[in-house]
């Protein structure tokens, strides 16, 4: 009996719950060939794709909170002995700064006016690739005109420019990343691109610009109420009262101060981003052994169910 004449028998006993590996073996052996072939097509489509696909780089930024105390630390302390006397609580305990960054680093308003500050919108949605031997764009002219700025049409007429909505999904979907080490506290901000010089310069713009934005937010919040315990002062005789406004007033003008003095205000920087010599994506080596592996089981997949429809297809003809 031959290898071909084997796997009828081999199919069979398998619908049967009982296999011999030595003859799954044999039955596979006959259709070696075909796996090999199937196996080798996969592997040159898993390569072609492989190489198809631009270099990616990252850049990352290690950082280490600087002020764990919102703007209303200063504040807090100085009523708290007082509020408690007349059981008044005002909450529990000082905002983490940490946290609050981290979410306005993801939060849509901040990450559109970023977007727009660094006029971002074309090099994240209609860029095809970058040329490194002139450092520049890319741009699939089929969507953007890199020469007017201008946006084009499709074939309804109506514009391609992207949206805000679209513009911050495809920012944080494929370009930002932000983790903390939980024993440490420190935070790392990795930022991808397709310009190894780009993801150095949109990662220190993020740090720059949520430092930036977290100082003008507390200092606003500050000045605020400096002006209000100013009017409380103004309204008051009482020299006891006088005191605490006094106080309360200094507390928060130093507040302004350390604020305005201090560059790096919630993000000390540790380690800087650098421009990545080699790009983090797209894993080649990865995809080809992925697709080589994936055309193998779909080889042997092919090969057991031609073997079984040919098995069912004789009898049929016998009769």
């Amino acid at each position: 009996m031959t290898q071909y004449e084997k796997f009828p028998d081999t199919l069979n006993k398998l619908e049967d719950g009982e296999i011999d590996l030595g003859e799954l073996l044999v039955a596979l052996w006959s259709g070696k060939w075909l796996i090999i072939a199937v196996t080798l097509l996969f592997a040159v489509g898993g390569v072609t794709y492989a190489l198809s696909q631009p270099n990616i780089y990252q850049s990352s930024v290690l950082m280490a909170p600087v002020n764990e105390d919102s703007g209303m630390g200063g504040i807090s302390g100085q009523l708290g002995g007082l509020v408690s006397l007349a059981g008044i609580s005002l909450g529990g305990g000082a905002s983490n700064q940490t946290v609050i960054a981290k979410e306005v680093l993801r939060s849509r308003s901040f990450l559109i006016d970023f977007i727009r500050r660094h006029n971002l919108a074309a090099p994240l949605v209609a860029v095809e690739g970058w040329r490194s031997n002139s450092g520049e764009w890319q741009y699939d002219r089929d969507i953007y005109n890199p020469e007017t700025g201008q946006w084009l049409q499709n074939e309804e007429g109506k514009s391609l420019k992207p949206t805000e909505w679209d513009l911050v999904k495809v920012f944080k979907n494929n370009h930002i990343n932000i983790s903390e080490n939980q024993e440490s506290g420190l935070v790392t901000l990795s930022v991808k691109s397709l310009s190894p010089e780009f993801a150095k310069q949109w990662a220190e713009w993020l740090v720059q610009d949520i430092n930036e934005h977290m100082r003008r937010d507390d200092v606003a919040s500050a000045e605020a109420r400096i002006a209000y315990l100013e009017d409380q002062l103004n309204e008051t005789n009482i020299a006891g009262m006088q005191q605490v406004f006094y106080q309360l007033i200094e507390s928060e003008t130093r507040t302004v101060m350390l604020a305005n003095a201090q560059r790096e205000y919630v993000f000390k920087t540790i380690d800087p981003a650098v421009v990545p010599q080699e790009p983090s994506e797209p894993k080649r080596a990865l995809i080809a052994v992925l697709a080589m592996l994936l055309g193998g089981m779909i080889g042997v997949f092919i090969v057991l169910v031609r073997g079984f429809f040919k098995n069912h297809s004789e009898p049929m003809q016998e009769t």
